[in-house]
């Protein structure tokens, strides 16, 4: 499959900034737009071709940010729409582009159009912008049925009149009703709003809530609620086929626009539904998480590359390759911790965490040895490639973040044997300057304290008003951050940052200048090994720049393997003559 220059995302490697933890330019202890701007020559040396902004609208933080109260504003507290035109002009002018996240399935209960349901009342338009219903009950005082948050707790929530509306996370995060214009239409104006301001494209939440199916049994009747990714045709929350008349209607707004804006969606559905939010009539890509919820097994991540391809083969687009996210453990922990199988995906590193990382030992050396492993085995991969900030690092997950620290609604609200303490251990604010930070007596998981540096978190920038003092970051930082701190990091030739800048180079300069998507497995005959030892090994063959192909090769088992003859480009770890354990190698053959 070949790309035009149009369609730049299809091959794209795409850096998720988090705005909140990527960098504070006016030292309140919360990263902001300005900071994002004095990071751009950074991303643009680290070799990137967007960037995806994680929210940075108007929001209670109920949910991260993710509980929007104005979906075309910015928070004051991250700054001004002129700081946003200052950022993308910044980065287009270093070639990146920007992607925005939308968040169509809930609104903040703060949205205007929440507050004019809540004055309305039963029965009104306002109100059928979400989904209210009547309770159980010989007053209306139990939940029209049993479905629990995705977050802990009813997925219901009563107000004072009575009624019940839906959430299906936080209580701060009412459903929206789709089958309602003016929901349509406020999204709608949304997307052009962004895509006026120069927004090239956008990462859709949960794209397959939107449309919903409350009528067609009892409420009562649904009491259990239905498992995301089910694929069945009944579902009445999730991956509903109604979904798609939503993203097509989206894709005639992407389309007036010169290049055409495309989105990608998080879609936790099975990988045959994939396709249909990835469709050029659609959205165009979607997010292939089963690579990010692999554990370190060949056969898990041969089953996700095929599904993947096979995605993309079917949509006619490119898949997408996620090692982390917002929303997962950092993978150099998840890699560094007793790979154990199980029915949920994450499910040993979660229990992991519920205890502050106290049950098993994180073998740091190893997750950093098969992180290294992972970056090459993904980077060569035709598609798109989602970085998630600090991965370049080598960061890893925070476990021990003290319980009254933690901000994020799974911990306030899961229980029971369902429990988790949540995703902030991978939104830690990122470790910018070591020098900035005292030699600790010792590395042992404490943080520093309020008068403490911020590792170059809180970090001058030019014109900016700053406060008189600076706060402490708003997650806190352990000590050991100053190992992984980027000016530290630049300094040493074979780091885990000066090894993603060679990887992004090479990719850029081999593979994605070819336009060339098609991929060649490579197994038993062409490693000149056993069969039996081929399901240890993951390689691959791609069309490379000047009529060359390049081979990546990832060795899981623990025989050595004889590479073979051509040239070698890149290894995750030094070769002394064959691929050991752990270890990947690029290289360039004809």
């Amino acid at each position: 499959m070949a790309i035009n220059a149009i369609e730049w995302w299809k091959q794209a490697v795409v850096y998720q900034v988090y705005p909140r933890s990527f960098r504070d330019a006016d030292g309140d202890g919360l990263g902001d737009i300005r900071g994002v701007t004095a990071g751009i020559d950074y991303l643009a040396e680290l070799g990137i071709d967007a960037i995806w902004l994680s929210p940075f609208y108007p929001s209670e933080l109920a949910d991260g940010g993710y509980d929007v109260i104005d979906y075309r504003a910015v928070d004051p507290r991250l700054g001004t729409l002129d700081d946003f035109d200052e950022l993308i002009a910044a980065a287009h002018a270093h070639y990146i582009r920007v992607i925005v996240d939308i968040v169509p399935n809930h609104t903040s209960n703060k949205h205007r159009f929440f507050q004019a349901a809540l004055a309305a009342g039963p029965g009104s338009s306002e109100r059928e912008r979400y989904i209210f219903r009547p309770g159980r009950g010989e007053h209306g005082e139990l939940p029209p049925n049993g479905w629990m948050s995705c977050f802990g707790g009813s997925a219901w929530e009563r107000v004072e009149d009575g009624e019940w509306y839906l959430h299906l996370f936080a209580a701060e995060q009412p459903d929206l009703n789709w089958q309602h214009p003016d929901v349509r239409e406020e999204f709608e104006r949304t997307l052009r709003f962004w895509c006026d301001r120069g927004v090239d494209g956008f990462r859709v939440d949960v794209a397959h809530a939107l449309a919903k199916d409350l009528t067609s049994r009892p409420l009562d009747e649904l009491d259990q609620a239905p498992k995301q990714g089910s694929g069945n045709a009944d579902n009445p929350l999730w991956d509903r086929p109604e979904v798609h008349e939503i993203y097509r209607s989206w894709r005639r707004i992407f389309n007036e626009y010169e290049p055409p804006r495309f989105a990608v969606a998080e879609a936790w559905v099975t990988p045959d539904h994939q396709r249909l939010y990835a469709s050029p009539d659609e959205l165009g890509q979607v997010f292939n998480f089963e690579f990010a919820k692999a554990d370190w097994y060949a056969a898990d991540f041969r089953r996700a590359i095929e599904e993947g391809l096979a995605c993309a083969e079917d949509s006619g687009s490119t898949s997408t390759w996620v090692l982390s996210n917002h929303d997962v453990p950092r993978h150099a922990t998840r890699y560094g911790l007793p790979q154990v199988k199980a029915k949920v995906h994450h499910q040993f590193v979660n229990d992991w965490l519920l205890r502050d990382g106290a049950t098993y030992t994180e073998d740091r050396a190893l997750g950093t040895k098969r992180a290294r492993a992972a970056l090459l085995m993904e980077m060569a991969l035709p598609g798109s490639a989602y970085i998630y900030q600090g991965e370049e690092l080598g960061l890893f997950e925070v476990a021990n973040i003290p319980w009254d620290r933690l901000e994020d609604p799974q911990a306030r609200r899961t229980c029971h044997g369902d429990a988790l303490k949540g995703r902030d251990g991978c939104r830690v604010p990122l470790p910018w300057v070591a020098s900035d930070m005292p030699a600790p007596a010792a590395w042992d998981g404490s943080f520093g304290d309020g008068d403490t540096a911020s590792f170059g978190f809180s970090a001058p920038a030019t014109g900016v008003a700053r406060a008189d003092k600076t706060a402490a970051p708003h997650l806190p930082q352990p000590l050991w951050f100053v190992e992984h701190a980027v000016d530290r990091l630049d300094a040493e030739p074979g780091s885990m940052l000066n090894l993603y800048r060679r990887i992004l180079a090479l990719r850029h300069e081999l593979l994605t200048s070819t336009g060339d998507t098609s991929l060649t497995w490579w197994g038993a005959d062409e490693l000149g090994i056993s069969a039996e030892q081929a399901l240890e090994v993951i390689a691959y063959a791609r069309p490379a720049a000047g009529g060359k192909t390049l081979v990546s090769i990832t060795n899981f088992g623990a025989h050595e393997l004889a590479l073979p003859d051509g040239e070698v480009l890149v290894s995750s770890e030094p070769l002394t003559g064959a691929l050991g354990q752990d270890a990947s190698v690029w290289m360039l053959l004809g």
